[in-house]
């Protein structure tokens, strides 16, 4: 891979400042003066037509006067100036600027004009900029302080991304006197042309860059954020801190799917697919990055507290509780060995209450074998320094006991001035240590999470799932009726085919437009049955008096009929009434109400929610919200996080209702909205769970026009895996082999295919000399953003095994217009056409995503390459930058 696009912006080795002066406390004032402090370890050049010099340096009235080629460009002039400016840099070959000044489209009409301007320019010259409308961007390595700020940053490892440049400064001098450094800081501003997916996306591969802080206000453009946020969480520990947590107002639904789901829950669920943890406050940020940073991996959430005092103890279970951090069970192995060693009056569970005159032979006991129990995933050490307590000893014991442990050790050394030594006991051995109590679980808690959310990271759902494939065209055409009609909301009839189509067991009613109809669909049905209005415009049945359950004889029926139609006539008026549905009465025995729905987020398109259903939905509120597509494991999650979970299980007589029929029921629905664009929301409510299945008995579906796109699942913020890329070919020698994208789990044949490789074949394909893939390369070739790259592998499986015999693959290039290709086969597969299906198969997968070209670069010296290429139509001419190298290039 060469180097980035970005790396003009971070690593500049000239840079011109426009508007650079010497006015007191004008912004290019600060700029220039920072630059000089901090020690740029490049050439720097004031651009100002009134100067003739400042700080000693030679001044320039424009950038086309300067001889030396300029990487970087930083301005601070008025707006109406910035679109010249950023045309004659074009002209100059300058690649990425940096705008400060304000005024665009924060501000009135004009501004938005000046906007539309500097972007065409930008876009003709393929430069990329950075605000406006921003403080700058800090970068530590090279001595790069581009911002107006008054703090300077000391070097580190963290990154700090934000669209607030006054949070920016309150950081830096947050950190600076805590000594805290960072190896980037960057200021998005109005984000017009590189915005979060673009600076991760360079984060994720930057080797100064440890962890990633993100302080976020809104979301532009959904697909670019999870597609950049995914990308580099897969690296790297990645922690976001978010503004306007609570919503000042409510938005009209017409679901109660709708009225439950805030922007805020949907904000967590896409972090949490995105595998990165939230903080809540600037100093939690900072802790979880460094926790994460420095910590061992913690494998669940079952903390084992271990302690010298009861109340601290139940202090970090209160804490625990409320994070959704599970105590460890202990078992009886653990228990009998803390029972032979300890007083007779320790608290025999968790927490470990070692009693007020533990020493440190007391602690190194109990953290060891807490440490040893299957059943615990961290522990979570406390003392308070009593008359007879050791605090340093107490800290050496447990370091002694935690020495050989991959399971995560925190401490909670309480006090001040009895616990100085054994605080920098721990911060010498790397051992987090905290203060309080609830500092303390809290860091549990990211460390918990952020395993938990890159379990969900990895998951690699398709729109489509292996089960038996749903009728998605007759779906469509039962939206286009409806649509066609001028109408937005399915009635009930149409929503339980759309339900159907998908294989979402539902029930099925007859609907009848007088009451002898509604008696003789009833004797067809048997008896009890239920009856329901059925109205294209009437939201909720229930509200208008529209439904009637348990009707068990003939007379009920034709009588219920009548007075169905009364009350909903009362009660709606305008409701428009297209007769009445007769359906069978499922058995509430032992049936759980649920509801699984669907709402579109102006952000992040549709989502799926869970939880509990029937009438009282919106005073229950108990729900949990998820970004599809999903598979069983992702439905599984989902379900575990409503309270509803645990009425799943078996209680007394009921039994337990099958989960795994719900899980299903939820993938089918991702299907739906995968496949189905058309659908802005959806209840089933309620849908029925028992021992034997689940069972939709209502549902209510609206749906609108959508715009025609080359990609059919424009609208979700996370691409499926593309599972209709799978294809099954014979090669002539009669070798059968399959050709499909590539997925996380395919790390290790990825791994062996590398390996196997013969030094020229890896040389040809890596331009470099190397055994194996990195573990950072191994992330990520295997772990995918289908948005903007994909990766096709051939394989081949042999004793139940599958095995890599080639692999073609490409990226996505910052134009967004075409993408870089590479490609290598096997040695022993080569010349028997794999590379040619490889290829071509990639080829037509990008022009399915609407690229308009794919280049490649290839050593002049990789003959077989170069023919195959030129088979295949590609365009073959000499890089300007290597004469080693030849560029194929193939426009579509």
């Amino acid at each position: 891979m060469g180097p980035h696009y970005l790396d003009r912006l971070f690593s500049p080795k000239s840079i011109a400042v426009f508007g650079a002066s010497d006015r007191p406390n004008a912004v290019g004032t600060l700029v220039f003066k920072n630059l000089i402090a901090s020690g740029f370890h490049g050439d720097l050049y004031p651009v100002n037509p009134k100067r003739e010099s400042l700080q000693g340096l030679t001044c320039y009235p424009n950038i086309g006067a300067i001889a030396a080629s300029i990487e970087l460009a930083v301005i601070c002039t008025p707006a109406p100036t910035v679109p010249d400016i950023i045309e004659a840099c074009g002209e100059h070959g300058v690649r990425a600027a940096i705008v400060i000044s304000a005024g665009f489209s924060e501000g009135d009409g004009k501004g938005l004009v000046y906007e539309r301007k500097m972007l065409e320019a930008a876009h003709h010259h393929q430069l990329r900029l950075l605000g406006p409308n921003c403080l700058g961007l800090i970068r530590p390595s090279v001595g790069m302080n581009a911002t107006f700020g008054k703090n300077a940053a000391l070097p580190g490892s963290m990154a700090l991304v934000s669209q607030s440049g006054a949070l920016c400064t309150a950081i830096l001098d947050w950190a600076e006197t805590r000594g805290i450094g960072f190896s980037a800081i960057a200021s998005l501003g109005d984000a017009a042309n590189i915005d979060f997916g673009d600076i991760l996306d360079y984060l994720a591969q930057d080797p100064q860059t440890k962890s990633i802080l993100l302080y976020i206000e809104g979301i532009r453009d959904a697909r670019s954020f999870m597609s950049g946020l995914r990308v580099a969480a897969r690296m790297k520990p990645v922690v976001v801190i978010k503004a306007g947590r609570h919503s000042t107002g409510s938005k009209a639904a017409t679901t109660h799917t709708g009225a439950l789901i805030g922007d805020d829950d949907v904000f967590d669920a896409a972090l949490q697919r995105a595998g990165v943890v939230r903080a809540q406050s600037i100093s939690q940020l900072f802790a979880a990055a460094q926790l994460l940073s420095n910590s061992n991996k913690v494998s669940g959430n079952r903390l084992a507290i271990v302690t010298n005092g009861g109340g601290p103890g139940v202090m970090a279970t209160d804490r625990a509780t409320d994070l959704g951090i599970e105590l460890a069970e202990l078992s009886e192995a653990t228990l009998k060995k803390l029972d032979d060693s300890l007083p007779p009056h320790w608290s025999h569970s968790n927490p470990v209450d070692l009693l007020g005159d533990a020493d440190d032979s007391r602690y190194e006991l109990g953290v060891r074998a807490c440490l040893e129990d299957p059943g615990v995933d961290g522990v979570l050490v406390m003392l308070t320094p009593q008359a007879m307590t050791d605090a340093e000893a107490c800290a050496r014991a447990v370091l002694k006991a935690s020495e050989n442990s991959k399971k995560q050790v925190l401490a909670c050394w309480m006090g001040e001035g009895h616990v100085r030594s054994a605080n920098a006991l721990f911060a010498q051995h790397q051992l987090p240590a905290f203060t309080n109590p609830e500092s303390s679980v809290e860091a549990f808690a990211f460390l918990a999470n952020y395993a938990r959310n890159q379990e969900l990271l990895v998951q690699t759902p398709s729109s489509l799932a292996k089960r038996s494939k749903p009728d998605i065209e007759g779906a469509r055409l039962i939206i286009e009726s409806v649509l066609a009609e001028r109408r937005t909301l399915l009635n009930a009839l149409e929503s339980k085919a759309l339900l159907h189509a998908f294989a979402i067991p539902v029930t099925m009613g007859i609907n009848c437009r007088s009451a002898n109809e509604a008696l003789v669909a009833a004797e067809n049905l048997g008896f009890p049955v239920v009856m329901k209005i059925n109205s294209p415009n009437l939201t909720h049945k229930t509200d208008a008096g529209g439904v009637r359950l348990n009707i068990s004889n003939a007379q009920a029926v034709r009588s219920t009929y009548n007075a169905l139609l009364e009350e909903v006539e009362s009660k709606a008026p305008d409701a428009v009434i297209d007769g009445v549905l007769v359906e069978p009465m499922q058995s509430s025995r032992h049936a759980r109400e649920l509801l699984v729905g669907v709402t579109r987020d102006p952000v992040f398109g549709p989502i799926i929610t869970f939880g509990a259903g029937g009438t009282a939905v919106e005073i229950m509120r108990d729900r949990a919200v998820a970004l599809p597509p999903l598979n069983d494991f992702l439905a599984h999650n989902l379900i575990r996080q409503t309270r509803t979970a645990r009425l799943l299980d078996a209680h007394r007589d009921q039994p337990a209702a099958d989960v795994n029929a719900l899980a299903q029921a939820l993938c089918r629905v991702s299907e739906m909205v995968c496949e189905l664009p058309q659908i802005q929301e959806m209840d089933i409510n309620p849908m029925f769970a028992t021992s034997e299945g689940v069972m939709a008995l209502d549902c209510r579906i609206v749906v609108a026009h959508t715009p025609p796109s080359l990609d059919p699942y424009h609208h979700m913020a996370i691409h499926p895996y593309p599972h209709h890329l799978i294809r099954q070919l014979q090669l002539a020698d009669g070798s059968n082999i399959t050709i499909r994208p590539i997925r996380p789990e395919d790390a290790q044949i990825e791994q062996h295919f590398v390996r196997q490789l013969s030094a020229q074949s890896r040389y040809f394909r890596f331009m470099q000399t190397m055994n194996e893939l990195t573990q950072e390369m191994l992330v990520r070739f295997t772990q995918l953003d289908y948005n903007r790259e994909l990766a096709l592998i051939a394989v081949q499986e042999k004793n139940g095994k599958e095995i890599e015999l080639g692999v073609s693959r490409y990226v996505m290039n910052p134009d967004g217009k075409s993408c870089e290709f590479a490609l290598v086969v096997a040695d022993e597969w080569q010349n028997k056409g794999i590379g040619s299906h490889l290829l071509t198969q990639l080829m037509e997968a990008a022009q399915e995503r609407g690229y308009h070209s794919m280049v490649g670069e290839i050593l002049a010296d990789n003959q077989k390459m170069l023919e195959l290429v030129k088979l295949l139509g590609f365009h073959i001419s000499n890089s300007d930058e290597d004469p080693g190298i030849k560029l194929a290039e193939r426009h579509f």
